[in-house]
């Protein structure tokens, strides 16, 4: 295939072009809060807030307001549930949220089979990205976008807070305001991710591009810009792959993604299993400088 044709020939196509301002608007909200997560070890969170929409998605449809804001409070519930749950028993945390979410999820499966709804669950499941409209774009790019706003404005804040929590209290941050504003965060960049990859994949893209940040750097202002564009130029080639070889969108951008991570995770220069410096290295010393007379350099100090 031509590799121009590769690159230009979805764009002909309106809804191709939908689909790459979606996936890249979520890539990038889910980019920067998944440096956030990361850090806090709350890859898990993501898992059950994503899952636990799913029933505020059928009760939003049965009430007739948009699903967007059921999937919010559902999450948001979830959050907050977990969180009391966490505080008023011995369970611990990981625990109390398999338990919350898988909980939720179950009590969604059950509302979707009994509500009549012309809504494919395929759709909410895995999204449906090559159908969005124009005002899903909006919609998604007015919640992204104020997400965005808010962590980058408070991102030192939010960044002591996840580092070392004790440490921000100790110097009088809101800590507790902190905590359940990056819950809410993270409700929101979920609710605006569902449109792309769905409820099961939004999980990869709220912590793959952070992993494939974190091996790469040690400073996170650096980790932020990796990771947005590991996640940006992820999606804009998993949306192309897509199209061309007719597969699911979500899956192929969160597959790009995992291709991505497991390469800096072999070959990254300073963490990599196999770091690329030290395999060019080994390379470059299998053939030794020659001297004048044609004699291994190696061997110009043996006895």
């Amino acid at each position: 295939m031509d590799p121009i044709a590769f690159f230009i020939e979805p764009f002909a196509y309106d809804f191709m072009q939908r689909a790459l301002g979606m996936a890249l608007l979520v890539a990038a909200v889910c980019a920067v809060l998944s440096c956030y997560l990361v850090l806090k070890g709350w890859s898990l969170m993501g898992d059950a807030i994503s899952h636990a929409v799913l029933p505020g998605i059928v009760i939003a449809f049965v009430l007739g307001i948009p699903l967007a804001v059921g999937a919010f409070v559902a999450g948001l519930a979830c959050a907050l549930m977990t969180g009391y749950l966490k505080y008023n028993s011995r369970v611990k945390e990981d625990t109390v949220m398999g338990i919350v979410f898988s909980g939720m999820f179950g009590f969604g499966l059950v509302l979707f089979t009994k509500v009549e709804t012309d809504q494919h669950l395929n759709h909410i499941l895995f999204g449906n990205v090559l159908g969005v409209t124009t005002a899903d774009l909006v919609e998604t790019a007015i919640v992204a976008g104020g997400t965005l706003l808010v962590v980058l404005a408070k991102r030192r804040d939010l960044l002591l807070y996840c580092f070392d929590p004790s440490h921000a209290r100790a110097i009088g941050l809101p800590v507790n305001l902190l905590h359940y504003g990056l819950l809410v965060l993270l409700s929101l960049t979920i609710v605006s991710s569902i449109q792309a990859v769905g409820i099961i994949l939004v999980i990869a893209m709220l912590i793959a591009p952070g992993a494939t940040a974190y091996i790469l750097t040690d400073r996170f202002e650096r980790m932020l810009v990796i990771a947005v564009v590991v996640a940006c130029s992820s999606a804009a080639l998993g949306t192309l792959i897509s199209f061309h070889i007719d597969g699911a969108t979500g899956a192929c951008i969160v597959l790009v993604q995992a291709f991505v991570f497991f390469m800096v995770f072999l070959f990254s220069p300073k963490r990599g299993l196999w770091p690329i410096g030290r395999l060019i290295g080994r390379t470059a010393g299998d053939e030794a400088p020659k001297n004048a007379s044609g004699a291994d350099a190696r061997s110009l100090d043996a006895p």
